[in-house]
């Protein structure tokens, strides 16, 4: 079993350095600390979090709560939290509530929190009444769509600006008739989906226009990209007509734009399309997806900042912050 005197020797600093790093004390130079994590990781040298719980009352590991670890979304935002909580000598553990209550609930349960020093928890199957009557023992930061009760640090994103900015986009584009994919017929729990529609309905309304409800295309109950291809598919050829579509997800916008080619419909140039999330595979599709980008680096920071004010036991006044948001334009928008 590596030992931290293996370690050491790796990087060639003291134990006590090591041991620093490890327990995220501020002091250690950037240089140091990296090549010590560098060594860990090569050598494998894995922490013994009960021990250091016992030792220290800290056990240097965050939990992050997501619905799905396998959706593109929240693995890239697991890896930047992974990276920046990185930084301050602290590990990340990621938690599946399966976008349910319970799941999340289960992840916030004490038996699982014994773990951890802080919980950043992605709420979805939560109500602002469920958590309303939460009260947990260590720190928590609330990251989703839905507003929360003021207690609780929380970072929404910014959905309702982010699809106005898209949907005019395309408006600013000669778009005429501009489908929203993915988006809600009547508000319901104040989501990301309702809030990406209210999104869409303001930006026709900025240019003296009224949304039409038949452009809305319902959400098919999985917003990624083999049913997204088929909804799109069926609705077009069931005699929809529209020249754009602001998809409230990359998935489903990629999805989308693989549909429209089924049925020999080209992108931009017969209808345009753009997504929301800026994620990384919408370089890599023909033509190069037109996105919202959330700010996730953004995001990131702005988390980690909260969550590090109270592991160091400030009880100061919540804070509630919204994402900025941003057009990355491509080629799947004239």
């Amino acid at each position: 079993m590596t030992t931290l005197k293996d370690v050491a020797r790796a990087s060639g600093v003291s134990v006590m350095t090591v041991s620093n790093v490890i327990n995220g004390v501020p002091r250690v130079g950037a240089a140091t600390r990296e090549r010590v994590l560098r060594a860990i990781d090569d050598l494998g040298y894995e922490v013994n979090l009960t021990a250091r719980r016992l030792r220290s009352g800290t056990s240097g590991t965050v939990a992050l709560v997501v619905p799905r670890a396998d959706h593109p979304y929240f693995g890239e935002l697991a890896a930047a939290f992974t990276t920046a909580l990185r930084a301050t000598g602290r590990h990340l553990v990621i938690e599946q509530s399966g976008a349910s209550k319970e799941g999340e609930l289960t992840a916030l349960s004490q038996a699982r929190l014994q773990m951890y020093d802080g919980v950043l928890l992605s709420a979805v199957g939560l109500q602002y009444a469920d958590v309303d009557r939460l009260q947990p023992d260590l720190p928590l930061v609330l990251l989703g769509e839905k507003p929360m009760p003021p207690q609780f640090d929380q970072i929404q994103l910014g959905n309702v600006e982010g699809a106005r900015l898209a949907t005019a986009h395309l408006l600013a584009r000669g778009a005429r008739s501009v489908a929203l994919f993915g988006g809600t017929a009547a508000p319901s729990d104040g989501g990301m989906q309702d809030q990406r529609t209210q999104g869409w309905r303001a930006a026709h309304e900025a240019v003296g226009r009224t949304a039409d409800d038949r452009l809305l295309i319902l959400d098919p109950g999985d917003l990624e990209m083999a049913p997204s291809r088929k909804t799109i598919r069926d609705a077009v050829s069931n005699g929809l007509e529209l020249d754009a579509v602001f998809a409230i997800t990359d998935q489903s916008a990629i999805g989308v734009i693989a549909g429209l080619r089924d049925l020999g419909l080209r992108v931009p140039q017969d209808v345009q399309v753009i997504g929301f999330d800026n994620l990384e595979i919408g370089e890599h599709v023909w033509p190069e997806l037109t996105t919202i980008d959330p700010s996730n680096d953004w995001l990131v920071a702005q988390a980690v900042r909260l969550l590090e004010r109270r592991m160091r036991g400030d009880h100061g006044e919540a804070e509630h912050l919204v994402t900025p948001v941003s057009l990355v334009e491509r080629g799947s928008t004239r």
